[in-house]
């Protein structure tokens, strides 16, 4: 994981030009909005390189896979193996959430962290060309472009839950829990 966050060039629908649905955007719109939710959100994804990403199969049943993240200029890209099962399921569906690698125990002092949104193939050859050489990937890879439409992050701060989400065009909303279900709070 890096901590670039340049402007995206050549990267039709990308955060530097809009998506173009209004209900998906590119992370730098995160970032931009609420840079401090942000900042915790790549803190949690760059403790581990690892994550666990979720796609749909062809017949509608979830699909889990691990998957290596990267933000860099202003985006949240996903880098998988030509061919693989996640990859094809991408295509055919874009929609997938990936969560945080939790680590190695239940302290989860940071919280927890997931996105959700769909995933654009990048096709650009200079935009691949340009990833590759930072990344350096086994190649031949597919490398898809995260638009958002949730994140989320969850910790405790005793006695509750915390739930902190962002969504485009909405403000951040938090909801603080206890197992009680009357004594949600939202603010």
């Amino acid at each position: 994981m890096t901590s670039e966050s340049a402007g995206v060039e050549g990267v039709a629908g990308s955060a530097a030009e809009g998506s173009g649905r209004g209900d998906a955007v590119g992370w730098a719109v995160v970032e931009e909005g609420e840079p401090e939710f942000a900042g915790w959100v790549r803190k949690r994804f760059g403790a581990y390189p690892h994550h666990v990403l979720a796609t749909l199969r062809k017949g509608g049943a979830p699909r889990l896979t691990g998957l290596e993240a990267d933000f860099r200029h202003g985006e949240l890209w996903l880098g998988m193996m030509v061919g693989s099962r996640k990859a094809l399921d991408l295509r055919r569906d874009p929609r997938f959430s990936l969560h945080a690698n939790p680590g190695p125990d239940a302290g989860l002092a940071d919280g927890d962290v997931r996105v959700s949104g769909r995933a654009v193939e990048v096709t650009d050859p200079d935009v691949v060309a340009r990833y590759a050489a930072e990344v350096t990937p086994p190649e031949p890879f597919h490398l898809f472009r995260a638009e958002l439409t949730e994140v989320v992050r969850t910790y405790v701060e005793d006695p509750y839950v915390v739930l902190v989400s962002w969504a485009p065009a909405r403000p951040l909303r938090t909801i603080r829990r206890t197992s009680d279900d009357a004594a949600v709070r939202v603010e």
